[in-house]
């Protein structure tokens, strides 16, 4: 891969964008960039082998205003994970080996479309609660739509945590998906919502959710009831997210059945790692029985943290087990996620400039270039 070309000051043309790179914040010393025999740049503080400790998260919390990361240079790993990956440390810098222990691609920026739908349905599950399913559901849709893709969310979880986290009460709410799911002749349109994030649309839910479960259980395919709710809506969007509930209900085999692709949210620790073997079961059961078409996309790390042991350790294992089915993108711990669920508003607008919202981004151009690549 050739060296980039260098725009103004502080940015590098990548196709037809410029990009501002780390160089558009950091000192000279700080941002010296390493050139390997292959043409690729490195950011130096992701390995410059003075053996000094480095925090990748902590450094690049945040950025000055009107600054932005490289998304081709924001996951070089730090020294000390480094090593456990590679020990020629050139040869780690040449191939760009990632947080997961393999090479790290490039994903290019997508270019705009020209067309819309009709939309691939993604269902965003795991039965642990608290691994980041709800988080993901929000700024991958967010990252989505600013690349130009139309995309819908649904709140398929009774909490209704997807639709507080986009500002939405759901306490307020006269119209939910439970009453697409459940009154004949409810027009989805009636219950739609529009986000603040241009290209991004919102079916909310609240507790009344929690009764579909149980008076969906004398219908007739009951399981495929989300599926046909959702199919008049395929032709006006690129993308459906649907955020499951932490459970393998039928509201969550409902979402396998609707959906194209499976993306598992795991958190690097070790009991979130023992459900995966029972979810995976569970859509291979959906496939054989209900949805021949449903395929595990990918499982995604979450709450990833370089400076501990442990969570190197069970990223490792989950990369073992799963191989190819994890994403190269790694989501890391920040105060800003929480913090952007008080604000109502995805981590790609509340704080674009954060290594969350890089992140997000990153593996909105992965899920693109993997459905592409089909």
């Amino acid at each position: 891969m050739p060296a980039q070309a260098q725009g103004p000051e502080g940015f590098e043309a990548v196709g037809s964008v410029a990009v501002r790179t780390f160089a558009a914040h950091q000192s000279p010393q700080a941002t010296r960039t390493h050139h390997s025999m292959d043409g690729h740049h490195v950011n130096a503080r992701a390995g410059d082998g003075s053996g000094a400790p480095h925090n990748h998260f902590a450094d690049y919390d945040e950025l000055p205003e009107g600054h932005f990361y490289d998304p081709d240079a924001e996951y070089e790993p730090d020294p000390e994970y480094a090593a456990t990956l590679a020990p020629d440390a050139a040869r780690q810098r040449r191939e760009r080996i990632g947080p997961t222990g393999r090479p790290l691609p490039y994903f290019p920026i997508p270019g705009p479309l020209t067309d819309h739908g009709p939309a691939k349905i993604i269902a965003m599950c795991n039965q642990k609660g608290g691994v980041g399913k709800t988080t993901s559901t929000i700024n991958l849709g967010a990252a989505l739509a600013e690349y130009g893709r139309r995309v819908l969310l649904v709140d398929f979880d009774p909490q209704g945590a997807l639709s507080v986290g986009l500002g939405v009460n759901p306490m307020e709410l006269d119209l939910t998906v439970y009453n697409l799911l459940m009154e004949r002749g409810m027009a989805a349109d009636e219950v739609l919502l529009k986000t603040a994030v241009p290209n991004m649309d919102l079916l909310p839910s609240n507790i009344d959710l929690s009764a579909a479960e149980v008076q969906l259980v004398s219908e007739v395919a009951r399981e495929s009831t989300l599926q046909r709710a959702l199919k008049p809506l395929l032709p006006d969007y690129d993308y459906i997210v649907i955020d499951c509930q932490p459970s393998l209900g039928l509201l969550t085999v409902n979402a396998l059945t609707a959906a194209h692709k499976v993306i598992v949210p795991l958190e690097c620790e070790f009991f979130a790692l023992r459900g995966v073997a029972l979810l995976t079961e569970t859509i291979e059961k959906v496939q054989e029985r209900l949805n021949p078409e449903l395929e595990l996309d990918g499982i995604l790390a979450t709450m990833y943290d370089s400076r501990t042991v442990h969570s190197r350790e069970v990223l490792a294992r989950v990369v073992e087990a799963f191989d190819d089915h994890v994403y190269h993108t790694v989501i890391g711990r920040t105060v800003r996620f929480p913090e952007t669920t008080v604000a109502g508003e995805p981590i790609t607008t509340y704080a674009s400039n954060s290594v969350g919202a890089a992140a997000y981004r990153q593996l909105a151009r992965e899920v693109l270039a993997r459905c592409h690549a089909e």
